[in-house]
């Protein structure tokens, strides 16, 4: 049969530009990456030929995704990264453990998944930094999970490492983990593109008109069309005879080589179907199954004359869909034999899985072995394979019972991995043969987990209390795991809930826990405490709450179990304790790196975000967001979006990003039942009005969530509606709140607490005692990190000065309110402290804002790590970055900055005012 060589590049113009982009990126020292989508046989496996024929001086690796091994969890990234293990021991410790323990090398702990993109990523710039080096992955929807959250991973985090992804898969087909990565669809060729290809493979006569037909009827697709121009007749060619239909493009060029592979002798189709069946490097495998099904390499000799294999350093597919064609067609028994003979020569590890594949029907024996091989799986942290394992062995399994607890523990392993839709398909199977309270609350609790983790609490609580219900005479504490997942969803669904009601669940919470001997870092009697504030009032609840704050605070480490980091948020606001807050959100930041818990990572920063902007440090806090976002990015979670910094906008008066923030955290918590994100979206609209002068908008945004009892927040924004109820002449909604005021902040103790308490009773006085509340507000202000908060109380003060005509007292203390207020950058409250200190006959110098020297976020926050003693691997670490993405930035921050050595770097920055610091590290 005739063959062209290879198909000859026509067009594809944008396509090569996009190309060469990347690989002259690659070679100035930078990152590129790419994804190449489109149907099958448009010509994505053509184009990575051409990158990697113009890839120079580059080292080519490249990567193709088998079907059949989308199952084996970090498989594929080990064929990738095989060459290079070598350079394993240069890794830092932790993340050279991560691989390890991923690919089943040495029995270090397992560790988190992005750790193990990180040490994937710190590896290949290891391998780039002598030759620059280009990742070629081709059939991507045929990864195995791991392995492609993995790679888009490293995608994400790319920036100056002198290494370069290209990836190709078809439509809609895979993991759908690249998504945030540079992509671009492969269409079909242009007309008169086609028309040049399609004459180029026909070495006869073509007529015109045929060739008008075969181009609009393939749509230009490349494969096709040489398929076409190989086996249709010359009489057809010359339109002497009719063509097929319909021509064989997409779903009929598959159809087209089956039938080709079809044609060929028994013992062909079985080496085909094998070699469809393991992957393209591993050639010791496909050949030790071969010899026992007593094939030998003369079998392949009719498929390289059909054209259906190539010979290169090995025997190939000619093109990946050839090989997706065979495995799709193969009958059901001749599957069956080509996997017993895997089963019979592969390695240990993959035997039950051959096994399964191999088997006629359910196999409780076969079963017991793909569990027992999914503990291995989990060990190493696949959990996709852990999932898939699990699934075939429920598959695989005669008694419905233990079939659907095999679905659950699957779906279990699918939630670890992010693989929210095949948790809800799972628990929808095993739920007709659920037995006994343990498995229905197994799939109750698995349902709450995927809603909470797509931000849904609304009907949350109530689940898991009918969950409860079938455990509280059998196991008291799992029923204790339920509800303190019931009342962290009550917490953030707030009066949004369904149901039930916040106080309901707290309730219940309440009056079910036993202070056990639970450890130190055990979040349970946080929770606890949070549900008697709810249940049975502040008086009852604060002393708990303070003495599971300090529990925790005595703890070495802590972890980010669900929405810790939010809880205890919520608790320090509780108490008006941000000392205990800072603290323990710091060591939740130091854990999160150090074990590479992005997701936790990022939550943790969120909090952290507004802990800085209470004592003033609007910089660290941007650090925080921006941290927070490239990871969430980079985990493949969703971004956070600009609104999770309504608060900074608040303060720095950036109206129209602070409305629309507003508009869409209210609409969130509409949409999603989560009750708490419209109390955060409140609070800060209520901060810009009143710096603004705008009280009665201020006070109708307090209103609007004084509910009784308060679940978040409910102190936080007490002293606020204290003085926009005075301001806006409403003396019972500022009565209403300094009741609440008066009764929680001496229970609270805190000096943030009794600063705002004396700040509030000096404004609601009439008399000459408001000049020493207001000095005990400040007194007690400066004794914490809440310089806002004391930069507030001041501004009060002055203002109060000021009316009593004391102008020169006035001045001090508007002076230094309006100082604090301009180099923060504080805008609404610095133009309401200028327009004071004017009113008292000085004139207020406007601060000069420069440009912070130009330096991008990133670079701010890379000097302020530099500048605090870190070392670039030890900052790459912190950052999930490589050393030359830091030795990339630092290199700028020295231009920038115009200095030649680290050791200038912390006075630059001093003199730039940025207010950063670095986050704890592990």
């Amino acid at each position: 049969m005739r063959r062209a060589s290879g198909p000859p590049m026509i067009g594809r113009l944008h396509e090569r530009e996009a190309i060469d982009r990347l690989l002259a990126s690659v070679h100035d020292g930078l990152a590129g990456v790419l994804v190449l989508t489109g149907d099958a046989g448009v010509g994505k496996s053509r184009l990575l030929e051409y990158a990697a024929e113009n890839a120079q001086d580059l080292t080519v690796v490249q990567l193709v995704g088998v079907e059949a091994e989308t199952w084996l969890g970090y498989g594929a990234l080990y064929r990738l990264l095989r060459p290079h293990l070598g350079l394993l021991p240069a890794l830092p410790q932790r993340q050279s453990d991560a691989l390890n323990a991923a690919f089943g090398l040495t029995d270090a702990a397992l560790s988190d998944r992005h750790l193990v993109g990180l040490a994937a990523l710190t590896l290949l710039s290891h391998a780039a930094a002598a030759t620059p080096m280009l990742c070629l992955v081709d059939d991507v929807q045929w990864l195995d999970r791991e392995s492609a959250e993995t790679l888009a991973f490293v995608g994400r985090r790319l920036y100056a490492d002198c290494l370069g992804l290209l990836f190709a898969g078809r439509d809609g087909g895979g993991p759908d983990v690249f998504g945030a990565l540079p992509a671009l669809r492969v269409e079909g060729l242009a007309d008169a593109e086609a028309r040049a290809l399609l004459s180029a493979g026909v070495s006869g006569h073509l007529d015109q008109a045929v060739a008008e037909r075969i181009v609009v009827g393939t749509g230009g697709n490349p494969l096709a069309l040489l398929e076409l121009a190989v086996n249709l007749g010359p009489e057809q060619l010359a339109g002497v005879t009719a063509l097929p239909e319909p021509l064989p493009v997409n779903r009929q060029l598959e159809v087209h080589f089956r039938q080709t592979a079809a044609s060929l002798p028994a013992d062909t189709q079985t080496l085909l179907l094998l070699m469809a069946s393991t992957p393209t490097d591993d050639q010791a495998a496909l050949w030790r199954a071969a010899g026992a099904l007593g094939l030998s390499a003369r079998s392949a000799i009719p498929a390289v004359d059909a054209g259906i294999l190539i010979r290169r350093t090995s025997l190939a597919f000619r093109h990946p869909l050839i090989r997706s064609a065979v495995h799709a067609a193969a009958p059901t028994e001749e599957h069956r034999r080509v996997q017993a003979a895997l089963a019979a020569t592969s390695a240990p590890e993959r035997r039950p899985w051959h096994r399964a594949e191999a088997a006629d029907g359910p196999d409780d024996s076969v079963a017991a072995e793909l569990e027992a091989a999914s503990e291995l799986a989990q060990a190493r942290g696949g959990y996709s394979e852990q999932a898939l394992v699990l699934t075939r062995a429920a598959e695989m399994t005669v008694h419905p019972g233990k079939r659907a607890e095999r679905y659950l523990n699957a779906a279990t392993a699918h939630l670890a991995s992010g693989n929210l839709a095949q948790v809800r398909a799972l628990i929808e199977l095993a739920t007709p043969d659920l037995a006994g309270p343990e498995a229905r609350v197994h799939a109750i609790r698995l349902r709450a987990s995927v809603e909470m983790i797509r931000s849904r609490p609304r009907e949350v609580p109530a689940m898991l209390l009918d969950a409860m219900a079938d455990l509280r005479t059998t196991d008291p504490m799992a029923c204790w795991a339920l509800l303190r997942e019931a009342v962290q969803a009550a917490i953030i669904g707030g009066r949004m809930i369904t149901g039930t009601t916040p106080h309901e669940v707290a309730k219940t919470a309440a009056d079910a826990w036993r202070d056990s001997d639970f450890p130190l870092s055990s979040p349970y009697p946080l929770t606890a405490a949070l549900a008697r504030c709810i249940a049975y009032g502040y008086a009852e609840g604060a002393p708990s709450l303070a003495a599971a704050l300090a529990r925790l605070r005595a703890a070495e480490e802590l972890r980010e179990p669900d929405a810790f980091s939010v809880m205890i948020s919520i608790a320090g606001d509780e108490l008006w304790d941000i000392d205990a807050k800072r603290e323990l959100l710091e060591k939740l930041v130091a854990a999160g790196r150090g074990r590479g818990a992005l997701y936790g990572l990022s939550l943790a920063l969120l909090a952290l975000a507004k802990v800085e902007i209470w004592d003033g440090r609007f910089a660290a806090a941007e650090s925080c967001y921006n941290e927070s976002d490239g990871y969430l990015a980079a985990t493949g979670y969703f971004r956070s979006g600009d609104f999770h910094k309504i608060l900074l906008y608040a303060w720095t008066g950036q109206e129209a990003e602070l409305r629309a923030a507003a508009d869409t955290m209210r609409a969130m918590s509409r949409e999603n039942g989560t009750g708490v994100t419209y109390r955060w979206a409140g609070q800060a609209l209520s901060i810009f009005e009143i710096g603004s002068g705008r009280y009665q908008e201020a006070l109708d945004a307090q209103l609007d969530m004084f509910d009784d009892p308060p679940v978040a927040l409910g102190d936080m924004n007490l002293a606020g509606m204290v003085e926009a109820g005075l301001r806006a002449g409403d003396p019972r909604a500022a009565a209403m709140a300094m009741e609440r005021l008066e009764e929680r902040a001496p229970l609270a103790g805190t000096p943030w607490a009794l600063g705002l308490l004396a700040r509030c009773r000096a404004l609601m006085s009439e008399g000459d005692e408001a000049e020493q509340l207001y000095k005990e507000s400040i007194a007690h202000l400066e004794k914490v990190p809440v310089a806002v908060e004391l930069a507030w109380s001041r501004l009060l003060f002055g203002e109060w000065l000021r009316r009593r005509k004391r102008r020169a007292d006035a001045r001090v203390q508007l002076r230094a309110a309006y100082e604090s207020f301009e180099s923060w950058g504080a805008a609404p409250f610095a133009e309401r402290a200028r327009v004071e200190l004017q009113a008292t006959g000085e004139t207020a110098r406007r601060r000069t804002v420069g440009t912070q020297f130009d330096l991008t976020a990133q670079e701010r926050h890379v000097a302020a790590l530099a500048a605090s003693g870190l070392t670039n691997t030890e900052i790459a670490t912190r950052l999930f970055v490589t050393t030359s993405t830091i030795e990339f930035h630092l290199s700028k921050v020295f231009r920038k900055l115009g200095i030649t050595s680290r050791k200038q770097i912390e006075d630059k920055l001093s003199e730039a005012d940025l207010g950063d610091r670095p986050q704890p590290g592990p």
